[in-house]
């Protein structure tokens, strides 16, 4: 279990503070507060606070709201190193995204503060939630049958996926892989295309490819795709078959209809676990009113076995400017 950091409170005026930190394990500082201080710089910025480090202490003055989300973010990301886990400059934007509620006179915020109680391993790396939402669908992805990962760009929805679904292979726990999406920006063009079938949906089924290998050595992708273990392809290969003891990502499921989610839904087989991720904002058919996404989950919400995640652009854990360009294009309910 990890430690948490002592800490005093001193308000100095009605509208700011000055926190104190201290610190267990001064070795780890140089870690926590990054090459040349960089998280440290960042922290400041984002949420406009001074920190000030002496020994194992840290002094954070601003506005006492903001210095309270610093306190929990230098907390939290302090606990992770003590964890084991590595910070680079997307786990502190995450933290500080998970500290938007903060809470004063000294009670840290746990879901900040503590280390992830969830996690993805694969052969690759270990993949620790980066947003509150990320900590609700990664414990969906292990405990329901059929998921659906809603929300914009960026929040992990299909990355998250399919690190699970590596996990659960090479576990054992599912014998096989399978990771979809529908072609629909080739149209009918397809057949246009040069090249067999797989030349001509490889380009569309990139995303899936690039978390794939993000979480397997390149040699097992090519060794699991040749076996059959891992099969990708577009939507429309899924029709007639039963995908038992399988692990199913849709990707992109805006983009079928009524029909084509009904088909891919019905594939379910016994042991098998699906995920369907969608922006439900960005759909390209011709016409955008019967997304089977939307329909699906507007029949399905609420059924024994089914979850539903909706993420929001406070969610977006790419580059933080990713966030911004999603808010200016959908507004800030999105």
């Amino acid at each position: 279990m990890s430690k948490k950091p002592n800490h005093n409170h001193r308000t100095d005026v009605a509208e700011r503070a000055r926190l104190e930190v201290v610190f267990a394990r001064p070795h780890l500082l140089t870690t926590l507060f990054g090459q040349y201080d960089q998280n440290l710089v960042a922290i400041e910025n984002r949420l406009g606070v001074y920190i000030a480090a002496r020994g194992n202490k840290l002094q954070i003055e601003g506005e006492a709201e903001a210095a309270a989300r610093a306190r929990d973010v230098m907390t939290g990301l302090y606990n992770r190193i003590v964890a084991g886990q590595e910070i680079d400059s997307g786990a502190v934007e995450a933290v500080i995204a998970m500290s938007a509620e903060p809470t004063l006179d000294g009670i840290i915020r746990h879901d900040v503060a503590e280390p992830p109680k969830v996690m993805i391993r694969t052969r690759k790396k270990t993949i620790v939630p980066r947003s509150a939402m990320q900590a609700t669908y990664m414990e969906a992805l292990t405990r329901n049958d059929i998921i659906f990962a809603l929300g914009p760009a960026g929040t992990g929805k299909t990355y998250l996926a399919v690190a699970q679904a590596v996990s659960q292979l090479i576990t054992g726990s599912v014998d096989r892989l399978i990771l979809s999406r529908p072609a629909v920006e080739a149209g009918e063009r397809l057949g246009f295309l040069p090249g067999d079938m797989k030349e001509k949906v490889d380009p569309y089924l990139r995303p899936i490819y690039d978390a794939l290998y993000d979480t397997l050595p390149a040699e097992q992708v090519e060794r699991r795709i040749a076996s059959g273990e891992i099969e990708i392809a577009p939507l429309a290969f899924m029709r007639g078959r039963t995908l038992a003891n399988a692990f199913i990502v849709l990707d992109e499921a805006q983009n079928t209809t009524v029909a084509q989610m009904k088909m891919f839904l019905t594939r379910f087989g016994e042991g098998s676990r699906m995920v369907i991720c969608g922006d439900p904002r960005q759909v390209d058919l011709p016409q955008p009113g019967i997304s089977g996404l939307a329909d699906a989950v507007t029949r399905l919400e609420g059924v024994d076995g089914i979850s539903v995640v909706p993420f929001g652009i406070g969610d977006v854990v790419r580059h933080p400017v990713v966030g911004r360009i999603v808010q200016a294009y959908e507004g800030p309910d999105a």
